[in-house]
């Protein structure tokens, strides 16, 4: 490797290059989150595979803060609306309905009683809970131990619907999750750019004549000014110095022209609209001279226009098992549900 020449020592500029350095490696940032692959579903002859991967998107529930918080704010006030009954508790509930939302579908095992009858609804885990080749068949695959084989005709499934197949929901945020992840790929370089410290720096450039060994003292000083402990000051003292010996010239401005807002905002406001939030009902703050509006007024539209719905899907549980396992607290929603 060719000897460079000490910091700021005279060189004879005919001959000698200009020479330039990085900072640092380049990561990969998420970038095997390959979940929008559509495609049929695949089977081994005993079992269909869902379409997209539930194990990335179990790992993209908590991707952005508004992505799981929207997912969050309907389980809750589904499950503040159901009603448990002999057959199905508010526990399995939940978990059925946060399976329903983060997968676009979900499974309940039915658990029969001497006379064959229902004697209770058990959650089954969607991310590995798969649907048999043949009709009725539904098994239990962890990857990690033997699949296990439920009993025949005993698992109850709700879905939303897909319009490339009809075994597997998908679910309806599906166009937004490439904003959602693009959203935590700006969080997370901004926490590397914040832990590396490469925001308080800047290129010293020199070009004056400086006595013997301050080189080595000012690249020690800048040495000890980057990482843990940043943003400390530097003083130079330079004897007899030109004007304009040595300029600092900042680079940090780079970083804060990443537009780091406006990628947070807008990744932000397309997770908002996959999942058809109000913002107000995440606790959003308005942009300075804007405002929201009820956010009472915005929580009956979200009810009446997401959340019955959803109430109404779940009510088809009741046709598949027979009974009245799902059931709702409030009268008028009882009976805008099953209107």
């Amino acid at each position: 490797m060719k000897q460079l020449p000490p910091f700021g020592a005279a060189v004879d500029r005919d001959t000698a290059p200009v020479t330039a350095f990085t900072f640092g490696e380049p990561e990969p940032v998420h970038n095997r989150r390959e979940l929008i692959d559509m495609a049929e579903c695949w089977h081994n002859g005993r079992w269909y595979e869902p379409p997209i991967s539930v194990d990335g998107l179990a790992r993209a529930f908590r991707v952005s803060p508004h992505h799981s918080s929207a997912m969050i704010l309907k389980r809750n006030l589904l499950v503040g609306a159901f009603k448990p009954t002999p057959w199905l508790s508010r526990a399995t509930f939940e978990r059925l309905v946060q399976d329903y939302l983060v997968f676009g579908f979900g499974f309940l095992e039915q658990r029969f009683n001497l006379l064959g009858g229902v004697l209770r609804l058990d959650h089954a885990l969607a991310k590995f809970t798969r649907v048999g080749v043949q009709p009725g068949r539904a098994f239990y695959v962890p990857g990690n131990v033997p699949e296990t084989e439920f009993r025949p005709g005993s698992i109850v499934q709700i879905m939303q619907p897909d319009v490339n197949q009809e075994i597997y929901g998908v679910p309806e945020y599906l166009s937004a999750l490439q904003s959602a992840l693009l959203n935590e790929a700006a969080t997370l370089f901004r926490r590397r750019y914040y832990l590396n410290g490469s925001h308080a720096g800047f290129i010293l450039y020199a070009t004056g004549t400086f006595a013997e060994g301050d080189t080595d003292k000012m690249r020690e000083a800048l040495r000890q000014s980057k990482g843990p402990g940043n943003f400390k000051n530097l003083f130079v003292h330079a004897p007899d110095g030109k004007e304009h010996g040595m300029k600092i010239l900042p680079i940090a401005e780079v970083g804060a022209k990443d537009e780091f807002l406006g990628i947070k905002n807008a990744t932000r406001d397309d997770v908002l609209a996959a999942h058809r939030v109000p913002p107000q009902l995440l606790g959003i703050v308005p942009a300075q001279g804007s405002a929201f509006g009820n956010p009472k007024d915005a929580t009956s539209m979200f009810w009446l226009l997401e959340i019955l719905p959803i109430l109404k899907r779940l009510l088809e549980i009741n046709d598949q098992v027979g009974v009245e396992a799902v059931a709702f607290e409030d009268d008028d929603v009882v009976a805008l549900a099953s209107s």
